[in-house]
């Protein structure tokens, strides 16, 4: 039976769960390819609810929101990884295409998962340990070195579910609640780089270049496109790293590799299974962006390059900052993008559409060019001034005499 299509348009339907500024995004490389784009929001005032012309309230936990999603969809897909795995199995069961599917996206759900399958393939990951007592979690903390982190195996993101604990009791609350617990040496680190790779169910596979992640308080805020000094060697083996993963698990869509780079190679840290924030460079720096190659990938289609458009990019998110704080009485939003445009003519802005709080990612901008220096200075300069409102001097203009 051939798969269902829009019948205004004989163009794939893709079904995303989650509307956040991911399928925001994957709704814009959408409409370029002609495919319509139905979304999962918990509300009407998500990110890509406000731009999507099919959107489903529903909470992704309930089986019935996710049957109604499906229904008539070319394939199901995702903005994030938090659907419970049963469900999946459910809708895949009863012969929904779901991609990537439940046994390769628990991989990105449950950390523990993740490790026994690193472990079993031989995959170069931190020494770790599944605990269930104090005791285990003391046991890894003297057999590597204090101090040591801890991750609840389901729901971590962005710095959530992490843990950096110097002896085993300040785990003891977190444990009670969790049962079992993901323990890791903590990694002597140069630097964390990420590769972003794609795979189709034909089994035709992308990679894109390996890029720097800036991480601070558990947030990416800046990714450096290629990894600035990182060797041939070192960047091909992480490419094939990517590689062997993506087809271990049989991912189907676009995965995210985060990776440690130590003094001795690089270790798998974690994975997302969907468009991710190392990727977002990829819109203007990339000749497929991550958000087309998602879509061509799990509706099977050939894939597309993944040439970088410039010799250097940078992305740089926008946190909220001071602009976003009770009591903020500078420039409004509109008047920030109007500067911003003005004093950054050549960095492309992407506005997610949230309501503004501190800390919240906003938005992101990327700039191009081919002097890492010069090409960052530009990126950060205009991801600041619409977190805080304020110019940065070597940006300014001249003062009119």
């Amino acid at each position: 039976m051939p798969a269902p299509t829009d019948p205004r348009t004989g163009l794939p339907v893709v079904a995303m769960v989650g509307g956040g500024q991911l399928a925001r995004m994957t709704h814009q490389a959408a409409i370029a390819l002609g495919q319509s784009l139905r979304v999962l929001a918990t509300g009407p005032d998500e990110s890509a609810a406000l731009v999507a012309a099919d959107v489903r309230i529903g909470d992704h936990r309930d089986l019935d929101a996710l049957r109604a999603l499906a229904d008539g969809a070319t394939v199901v897909t995702f903005d994030h990884e938090h659907v419970p795995t049963e469900h999946l199995r459910t809708l895949a069961g009863e012969g929904v295409r779901v991609a990537p599917g439940p046994d390769a996206l628990v991989h990105a759900q449950d950390k523990l998962v993740l490790r026994r399958a690193l472990a079993a393939a031989g995959e170069p990951q931190p020494q770790w340990a599944e605990v269930q007592t104090l005791q285990g979690i003391t046991d890894l903390g003297e057999a590597v070195g204090w101090p040591v982190v801890v991750k609840t195996p389901r729901g971590g993101y962005d710095g959530r579910g992490v843990f950096v604990v110097d002896a085993a009791e300040e785990a003891a609350d977190l444990l009670a609640a969790h049962g079992s617990l993901l323990v890791e040496e903590r990694v002597p680190l140069v630097r964390e780089l990420a590769v972003l790779v794609a795979r189709s169910p034909f089994g035709q596979v992308a990679v894109w270049p390996v890029v720097e992640t800036v991480q601070r308080d558990g947030i990416n805020t800046e990714v450096h496109a290629p990894a600035p000094g990182l060797d041939e060697e070192t960047a091909g083996a992480a490419q094939e790293l990517a590689v062997r993963v993506a087809d271990r698990v049989g991912v189907v869509g676009v995965m995210a590799v985060e990776l440690f780079q130590t003094a001795d190679g690089v270790l798998v840290n974690e994975l997302a299974m969907r468009p991710h924030n190392s990727g977002h460079w990829t819109i203007e720096g990339a000749r497929t962006s991550q958000f087309e190659q998602h879509l061509r990938a799990v509706l099977d289609y050939p894939l597309g390059s993944t040439a970088m458009a410039a010799p250097v990019v940078v992305m740089a998110n926008v946190l909220g900052g001071a602009a976003s704080a009770d009591g903020w009485d500078g420039p409004g939003i509109d008047e920030r993008v109007h500067h911003l445009m003005a004093h950054w003519p050549d960095v492309k802005l992407h506005w997610y559409g949230k309501g503004q709080r501190p800390g919240r990612k906003l938005g992101h901008v990327t700039a191009l060019g081919e002097d890492l220096a010069e090409v960052r200075a530009r990126a950060v300069a205009a991801a600041r001034y619409l977190a805080d409102g304020e110019v940065d001097p070597a940006f300014a203009f001249p003062e009119e005499h």
